[in-house]
Formats: structure tokens, sequence, C-alpha cells
């Protein structure tokens, strides 16, 4: 991988992390796109390219450490001082508002992992098949434009359950094929369960922290089992992980206000768009080499 390549993919990555449209699927499609043009990168389904595309998700992350760097600061200090009143009892953990944020976020990851690590490779052939991201595009363009119809939210952060921990968990594990968008799914599952979109959105995106570094580092692990980076090497991986972080930060400060004002449904029509385009030019053999799978 060049480095051109990484920034155009980090560019990618940073943009479309947080638009509720996918960034995997982008990320996969433009992969496809520069293979056929004759780049000489591994298949997007490959391990060492989606550890990649797990990379330039974790330079996203340093995107919403800075645009929630008050949230997520204050979040922090009270619950490092909520453990130390507690003494670290169990009963006394649960009792703390935000030792309990904490420990719910962490039953959604596991939730995801719990489904999502036995279901990897079966989301891996995804990445290979442009014409099954058509359909998940598809999906998450209806699940979008449903979140602008839901009546006002009324559950806050003290109001969430076990239970809906879980369900935004599932929402998120689905989230792991390319095409649902995480935080779409995320903030969609949220929604349905009655949270309010402030709330929705800060607690999908903070969960996204122990989920992409975990994914990541698992990840890691099986490209070095087969044999390492050789195919991008380490400054492509460097380049994309910065450019992402960047542009994701002004992509986040976008995205937000649509949620606040309910406007999710314009990424739908993009989602549509996009998706038809996709199945037309694998059906006209437009798209051919990779994107044939």
């Amino acid at each position: 991988m060049t480095i051109w390549q990484a920034v155009i993919l980090g560019i990618v990555q940073g943009i479309f992390m947080f638009f509720p449209v996918s960034s995997t699927s982008h990320l996969v499609l433009t992969q496809h796109l520069m293979i056929q043009q004759g780049a000489p990168l591994p298949g997007p389904e490959s391990a060492e390219m989606i550890l990649f595309d797990l990379v330039v998700h974790v330079g996203t992350l340093i995107s919403i450490a800075v645009v929630f760097r008050k949230s997520l600061g204050g979040f922090l200090r009270q619950m490092f001082g909520e453990l130390r009143a507690s003494g670290i009892r169990p009963a006394a953990l649960w009792d703390g508002l935000y030792t309990r944020l904490a420990l719910l976020g962490l039953l959604s990851v596991f939730v995801t992992g719990a489904i999502g690590y036995p279901m990897r490779s079966v989301f891996a052939e995804i990445f290979a098949t442009p014409i099954a991201i058509a359909v998940t595009l598809t999906i998450t363009g209806f699940v979008l434009w449903w979140t602008d119809t839901l009546s006002p939210r009324v559950r806050g952060l003290r109001q969430i359950t076990v239970f809906m921990a879980v369900v935004i968990g599932l929402g998120q594990a689905l989230a792991l094929m390319p095409g649902l968008s995480r935080s779409g799914m995320t903030i969609a599952f949220a929604l349905f369960v009655g949270m309010r979109r402030r709330w929705a959105a800060e607690y999908s995106f903070f969960i996204a922290f122990p989920t992409i570094l975990g994914a990541t580092l698992l990840q890691g692990i099986d490209v070095v089992r087969v044999g390492g980076v050789a195919g991008i090497g380490l400054g492509a991986y460097a380049v994309g992980f910065v450019i992402a972080a960047l542009v994701g930060i002004v992509a986040l400060h976008i995205v937000l206000k649509l949620l606040y004002r309910a406007r999710f449904r314009y990424f739908s029509y993009y989602l549509w768009g996009l998706a038809a385009f996709i199945a037309f030019s694998v059906l006209t053999g437009r798209f051919t080499g990779a994107l044939g799978h």
C-alpha cells in the first residue's frame, strides 16, 4: 500500500465513521475499486487489510476523545471518585451512576463480542461480496429512516437498564457486518429502547472505545500468526491512523447536529442510492476481478 492510498482510505474512514452509512463498507468498496484499477493491495477480506480497517477505526477514536473531551473527562473523574468512595464493593459500584454506566457499557461490549466473535469468519466473507454490502446498506437506510419517525425518547442516563445495554450490544454485534453502520445501529437500538437522542449518541460513541480496541487487538494477533503486515507496511498504517483522526473530528461535529435534529433520513437517501449503484454495477458486470466474488 502506498502512502497516498493510505491517505485516501484514512479520509474515507474519517468521513464515514460518524456519518451513519457504514465506514467499513465504504472502505471495502474503495479497496475493491483500487484493486480493480491495478493497485497491488491485499484483498479486503484478508487479515492484514481487515487490520488496516481497524487501525483507522482506532484513529477515529481520537476524534471521539477530542469532540467529547469534556463529557469523557467528567465521566472518568466521577467514575474514579465513585470507585474510591465505594471501596470497590459490588453493591456500592452498582449504586453509583457512573460506575453503573461503565458496567453497563462493558455488558454491551461483552454481548457484541459473544455474538460477533464466533461469526467473524462469516462477516469476513461479506468483505469480498459487494452485492451483500448493497443489501446491508439498504437495511441501514431503512433503520435510519425509522429513527426519524420516533416520538421523543424520555430515558436518561439514570434510567438505562441491563436489558437496554444488552439490546444495544446486539445492535453493535449486527453492525460488524459491512454495510450495517455501527453508529447507526447502536443509536437506533438505543432509541428503540427509549434512550434520549443525546445519550444514545454518547453511549454509542463511548462503547466504541473498548469494542474497537478489543477487535483491533484480536485482529492484530491473527495478522501476526499469518505472517505480519508486509503487504501494507507500518508507514501506511500510521498515515491512515492520523488522517482518519483529523478528518473524523470535523465529521463528528456535523453528524451530531443532524442527529439531535432528527435528520438521519437524509443519509437513508444516500444509502439507497449507493446500494442501487453497487447492485447495478455488479449485475451489469461493471465491477470485475475482486468485485466478482
